[in-house]
């Protein structure tokens, strides 16, 4: 008997046709581009995957990242599609452009429903020995603070029972990455979602996190350059998962069909973390 392979559905590989779930919404993308490794044909990322696919549901959808010809790349793939998107420049390290991030989104999309949060680094050497007090602040302010600033600057523009989406990864929920401040920084979104749950709630908003196992993405395979283990990682579910997987967990977060969800996170690892 030939051994099972790993299951792919059309939603796995970005090819399932929108539903209409996310009709009407605006929703602002912060890190929606896509670093460019140097690889031909390189998978999709998280955030390009989320800003098409929300898109594709129906939403209009402002792409911000640091890389404008990123950025403006996502919205060539969401108006392929004839889907409503456009992009903004902005560097979450600095104050003024995280402001100006959330306005540019808010007056051209006429109103902010959503926020997906989507930015994040490692830095550093390998384990507590190669972590500098000078790497540990970067990861901090880039993986944490820049979260922290852009909700608190979107959050009394958001409309009632907006929804709210943070990326972090399953470095947060079990040890492994070998980069203290990466996984410590994503362990800390967890604390921070949870409050903005709390804070939003009056308002009938939700702040939840998706985490991450490990992806084939662009962002991934950089990574198994650093650690070519991680390629032969054993997954409960036989493979590396896809950014569009992780824009479907997004998506029902951000999504109605979440109504009565918040304060959570999800794993979206094929059970790396939990078997």
């Amino acid at each position: 008997m030939s051994e099972r392979q790993p299951f792919t559905p059309d939603e796995s590989r970005g090819t399932a046709p929108g539903r209409g779930r996310l009709m009407g919404r605006r929703i602002l993308v912060v890190g929606g581009g896509q670093m460019d490794i140097g690889e031909p044909d390189t998978p999709i990322g998280n955030g390009r995957a989320i800003s098409v696919l929300f898109a594709r549901e129906g939403a209009g959808v402002a792409v911000a990242d640091r890389d404008e010809a990123s950025a403006a790349a996502t919205v060539s793939l969401i108006e392929k599609e004839n889907g409503q998107a456009f992009a903004i420049r902005a560097d979450v390290t600095r104050d003024a452009d995280i402001a100006r991030m959330v306005d540019e989104a808010l007056a051209g999309l006429g109103g902010l429903d959503g926020l997906v949060l989507n930015v994040g680094i490692g830095a550093g050497g390998p384990w507590l020995e190669g972590t500098t007090r000078e790497s540990w602040d970067k990861v901090f302010a880039i993986n944490l603070t820049s979260h922290m600033l852009t909700v608190k600057a979107a959050l009394p523009k958001l409309s009632e029972d907006a929804s709210i989406v943070f990326i972090s990864s399953i470095a947060g929920l079990t040890a492994g990455s070998r980069l203290p401040a990466y996984d410590a920084s994503k362990s800390a979104l967890f604390g921070l979602c949870r409050h903005v749950a709390f804070e939003g709630a009056r308002r009938g908003i939700r702040a939840n996190v998706v985490a991450p196992g490990l992806m084939d993405t662009s962002i991934g395979r950089l990574a198994t350059r650093g650690r070519p283990n991680r390629a032969t990682t054993n997954i409960p579910l036989g493979r590396q998962g896809t950014g569009w997987e992780t824009a479907y967990a997004a998506l029902f977060l951000i999504s109605n069909e979440s109504a009565y969800i918040t304060a959570q996170t999800l794993a979206v690892d094929g059970g790396l973390s939990g078997i």
